[in-house]
């Protein structure tokens, strides 16, 4: 086979959407219950991408202010777009955020932090603009076990092409783990750490719905389609179509899994801002 080389594309707000922003923007309720943080309070949002996370704070949690902290021009224009004038947002990484110390009562990340070059790097920096016994919280894809999207599709691929193993999220991140997200929030100093499963339904309403986001570019998946020849996408394309469990009506239904994680900033004060 001949080596390509496939990195992961996080530029375009739309093929993202229609690819994982749309799941993602079911799992943000959840784990913002699961947070319960009360109302008034100022949040981050790491790695905002296309603001599903900061939509739905800003809709169910109340809060004070939101800042919305990105790489991606363009998504950053996307989230603007949808956030208008509810949200601040800024051009930053996880490792260099843009924002004095302890300004924030809640750093956040959805879909992010496994993406990091160092996870608890990134950890530390979003203890760092959070208040002493604020908190700090994350979810990532279960891209090893639950996730089935993603299951279905590198299951796949790497039956017919063994190489593309070495791109399979499930392999590339073992933070998409309970445990080793634990234990990166233990290391970044954080107290009270906690993790769940958030599980949402991904329904498709026919294999076109399913298999299309994936010809759009953005992510490691799509990254992987663009990389392949005609031939071999539409064998992959067949072999998913084939594993796919389509109802009588001719839709998917796929049950996606994040694992959410928590912990506060050590250093509480009595004027707590983060409650449980």
């Amino acid at each position: 086979m001949t080596e390509r080389h496939v990195t992961d594309a996080w530029e375009h707000g739309d093929p993202y959407d229609r690819y994982i922003g749309r799941w993602s923007r079911r799992v943000a309720p959840g784990f913002l219950a699961w947070l319960d943080i009360p109302p008034g309070r100022r949040w981050l949002d790491v790695g905002c991408g296309t603001g599903a996370l900061s939509a739905a704070l800003l809709e169910v949690a109340a809060p004070a202010a939101v800042t919305a902290v990105d790489p991606s021009a363009g998504f950053l224009a996307r989230a603007a777009s949808r956030l208008g004038s509810r949200a601040t947002t800024a051009l930053g990484t996880a490792a260099d955020l843009p924002l004095e110390d302890a300004s924030v009562d809640v750093a956040v990340s959805g879909l992010v932090l496994n993406f990091t070059t160092d996870p608890v790097a990134a950890l530390v920096e979003q203890s760092r603009v959070t208040t002493p016994g604020g908190s700090v919280g994350a979810y990532v894809w279960d891209y090893a076990g639950e996730m089935e999207l993603l299951r279905l599709f590198w299951d796949s691929a790497t039956e017919l092409d063994p190489a593309a193993a070495v791109l399979d999220e499930g392999v590339r991140f073992p933070l998409c783990r309970p445990d080793a997200l634990a234990e990166a929030f233990d290391d970044a100093g954080l107290g009270d750490v906690e993790v769940v499963p958030i599980d949402v339904d991904t329904t498709f309403a026919d294999f076109d719905d399913l298999w299309e986001p994936f010809l759009g570019g953005q992510g490691p998946a799509p990254a992987y389609v663009a990389s392949i020849d005609h031939g071999p996408r539409a064998a992959l394309r067949d072999l998913i179509r084939r594993r796919a469990r389509t109802t009588r009506d001719g839709s998917i239904s796929l049950r996606a899994r994040a694992w959410a994680v928590r912990g506060t900033r050590p250093g509480a004060t009595a004027d707590r801002p983060a409650g449980r």
